[in-house]
């Protein structure tokens, strides 16, 4: 084989990312999206897009992504390889100056339909041989006003905006006890209970939705049940974070939150609602499926 050239994009050059093909459409482009880069209108930045060229065409590239304003990429969006290539496409990922999380998006039941499966395994393969490691299957919802139903409030908590930063965390430093969340019993395992929670509220702070938007849910009688919060992350409306307080747990509330959180977003206008949870939290999977929100994507994460 001839050497191989590897190398970020420079402006212009969003045609020559795009020259791979890719006989199976996983990731953004599952999405119904086209990379480009800032300079095409695109959301990428020429120094975060890679390629693997040799003899001058691209044999394997990728791509990290953050919002304007950001100073290091939060997602491995883009990873794709040719066929045979999957070396070059781990000497590209092991040559990049840049690390983040690895979302591989996924249709549904993509394990039952082979060529989608092997193009998983090819990807999945190439990112663990250059370092990274699977953390967690996830299911990604979205709900969509007119296709789905919207269920009625359950009507048993009450809620209210919590505008002091220490209370709020407070409360979500009890719900980490006993998580089910994969990210959160990472951070807590190899950081602790404020890393853990720095890196949630970390990530809510990062959405462009105001924070008065959050809302502790308490019983009539005033104690503690947990938090629901809607937000938006840059693309559309999402359920940002729903969860329980221990002691609460069992009495499907978490049910109640994501309706409540459901409507709080429709009321703010939102048509649809993007939403995921860990495909081991099996209770939160069921209360999904009940309030009426669709699985659209799996999602497979690497770190």
């Amino acid at each position: 084989m001839s050497d191989l050239v590897l190398r970020s994009l420079t402006a212009g050059e969003s045609a020559l990312f795009a020259s791979l093909p890719v006989a199976e459409k996983l990731g953004r482009a599952l999405l119904g999206q086209e990379f480009a880069l800032l300079d095409a209108g695109g959301e990428y930045r020429p120094e975060w897009s890679w390629v693997a060229l040799r003899d001058g065409v691209v044999v394997a590239r990728a791509a990290w992504w953050a919002k304007p304003g950001d100073t290091e990429p939060v997602a491995l969006d883009w990873f794709d390889f040719a066929d045979g290539e999957r070396s070059a496409a781990v000497e590209l990922l092991r040559a990049a100056p840049l690390s983040a999380e690895y979302a591989l998006i996924l249709p549904p039941g993509w394990r039952e339909r082979p060529g989608v499966r092997a193009a998983y395994e090819a990807r999945a393969a190439a990112v663990e041989a250059a370092g990274m490691r699977k953390l967690v299957e996830r299911y990604r919802y979205t709900w969509t006003a007119g296709e789905d139903p919207l269920p009625a409030r359950t009507g048993r908590l009450v809620y209210r905006p919590e505008p002091d930063d220490a209370a709020f965390r407070a409360v979500m430093a009890r719900i980490m006890t006993g998580t089910l969340d994969a990210h959160d019993r990472l951070m807590l395992d190899e950081h602790g209970l404020d890393a853990a929670l720095d890196e949630t509220l970390g990530v809510l702070d990062w959405m462009p939705s105001p924070n008065d938007w959050r809302r502790v849910a308490y019983t009539p009688d005033g104690e503690v049940v947990g938090v629901h919060i809607p937000a938006e992350n840059p693309s559309m409306p999402c359920i940002g974070f729903i969860a329980v307080v221990p002691e609460q747990r069992g009495h499907g509330y978490s049910y109640d939150l994501l309706v409540e959180c459901s409507h709080d977003l429709v009321d703010r206008g939102a048509t649809r609602i993007a939403a995921a949870t860990d495909q081991p939290n099996f209770p939160m999977a069921r209360n999904f499926a009940r309030a009426g929100y669709p699985i659209t994507q799996e999602r497979v994460d690497f770190v």
